[in-house]
């Protein structure tokens, strides 16, 4: 906002076709780098329109792959509508999609034939870095509707590229080396609108100490960062999945019969155990909060793509751990985060009770599963989970998951955004410790400092 303010954002009048300055191809780490340079004024909507002759048209849309917008090649995209979603916090229940707001100004630019840019996030192509890519000038070919997720009716578009438009080659994003991306920055004279590389000093600072520190265990790349000092990690084993106890043994939940998505809250038994319907919209965003959440399991017929099947298909965005300047490590994400988006799972070892009792020498990495028996220990064995921090006034919560198994005494941890979180801004939750009643190993009251830094801090966490 500090350059908004500054009045250097540049191409501010919104207008039709391609914004002065850009080329096919240009990439960008942040969503907020398209509307300085005005390709695409919204933060958060997908759909960017303007008023011409009394007619709203849409003039840009961004596809950032948090929505089931589908690529039929890489001169089709098919675009789904805004609006009619249910939002995690509060009672709002789906409901049909409208011709309103973008919607009708896609409807409208498909009448008047003028183009529509395109932004895709690298998300949607599939590629495992960050950051959006601007891929030219669409017209929109038609529209119509269907039935979505939870049985109401959604708009979908079917843009296509202009004849004679150039293509941005995705093999050049794919082959770069350890997937960092060619972008150009924007920053270092935005008042001249124009577009330099990115400074080699920026490379030196970041301090990127560890490019995977999961060593491959996760489809994603998880970095570490040091930009405070020269420290590293201390060495652990990292895990994906939680580590049960040797000889660990329950019954598998007999599963669903559903090949349909699971929509039908009749039929499918994984539905009926979470109260009649999908805990998840069709953006696998989690509706509400809920003392148990059941996804369907391994012996479902549903296939990976159901809507009831979110946490345990792993970590969506590009998470990295970072050196903070108060509470040691700490864990962000490149990417923007909606409210109710799954993050990791804390995973570690699981042990009894006795056993944790026996750790609170170093209880930092312990989880407790409030039920007396059991606890997550991720201090040898983790994922990256172990470096989230607590936090007062947290952006995460921890719920708690069953789908492989259905014994309640040992559920899975899987942590979700209670918030919108932008791009780089540390991911916490909170630890749940009670004051004067956490116990070392001798009996005694243990004390906690919390240095989280947040307005609701209470300074202590125990």
């Amino acid at each position: 906002m500090t350059l908004k303010r500054q009045q250097k954002w540049v191409n501010t009048t919104k207008r039709l076709g391609h914004v002065s300055g850009i080329e096919v191809g240009d990439t960008f780490h942040y969503r907020v780098e398209l509307a300085i340079i005005g390709l695409h004024s919204h933060f958060q909507n997908g759909i960017d329109y303007m008023e011409k002759d009394g007619k709203v048209l849409a003039i840009s849309v961004v596809d950032s792959g948090r929505y089931a917008n589908d690529k039929e090649s890489s001169d089709v995209l098919i675009y789904l509508g805004q609006g009619g979603n249910p939002m995690v916090g509060y009672n709002k229940q789906p409901e049909d999609q409208k011709l309103e707001r973008g919607n009708l100004a896609l409807k409208n630019s498909m009448d008047a034939k003028t183009p529509v840019r395109v932004t895709r996030g690298f998300q949607a192509m599939k590629v495992t870095s960050n950051g959006y890519t601007y891929d030219g000038l669409y017209f929109v070919d038609k529209y119509w509707q269907e039935r979505g997720q939870f049985g109401k009716l959604v708009f979908k578009f079917q843009l296509k590229r202009i004849t004679g438009e150039p293509k941005f080659d995705q093999r050049e994003l794919n082959q770069s080396k350890d997937s960092e991306v060619r972008w150009k920055t924007i920053f270092n004279d935005i008042s001249l609108g124009r577009k330099l590389k990115k400074s080699k000093k920026s490379k030196v600072c970041r301090k990127n100490i560890l490019n995977d520190i999961s060593l491959g265990k996760e489809e994603r790349s998880i970095h570490v960062v040091n930009t405070i000092d020269y420290e590293k990690p201390q060495p652990f084993t990292y895990i994906a999945r939680m580590a049960y106890l040797e000889g660990s043994k329950w019954s598998i939940p007999s599963g669903c019969d559903c090949t349909d998505g699971c929509s039908d809250s009749v039929k499918c038994a994984c539905v009926l155990k979470n109260g009649g319907e999908i805990p998840f919209n069709c953006h696998g965003a989690i509706i509400e909060t809920k003392p148990w959440v059941y996804e369907c399991g391994p012996l479902c017929k549903c296939p990976p793509s159901c809507n009831n099947r979110v946490s345990q298909n792993g970590i969506r965005f590009s998470l990295e751990v970072f050196k903070t300047k108060s509470t040691g490590w700490g864990v962000r994400s490149r990417n923007y985060i909606s409210s109710g988006s799954f993050i990791c799972e804390y995973a570690g070892e699981l042990i009894q009770d006795k056993e944790a009792k026996r750790r609170t020498a170093n209880d930092e990495y312990l989880f407790d599963l409030d039920n007396g028996a059991f606890a997550i220990d991720a201090a040898k064995f983790g994922n990256v989970g172990r470096y989230i921090n607590h936090s007062c006034s947290p952006n995460l919560y921890a719920q708690k998951v069953l789908y492989d198994h259905d014994d309640k005494r040992l559920p899975h941890i899987m942590l979700f955004a209670t918030k919108n979180i932008p791009p780089m801004r540390e991911l916490t939750y909170h630890y749940n410790y009670m004051v004067g009643q956490v116990l070392d190993i001798n009996g005694q009251i243990k004390t906690k400092r919390c240095y989280c830094g947040s307005q609701e801090c209470k300074g202590r966490m125990c």
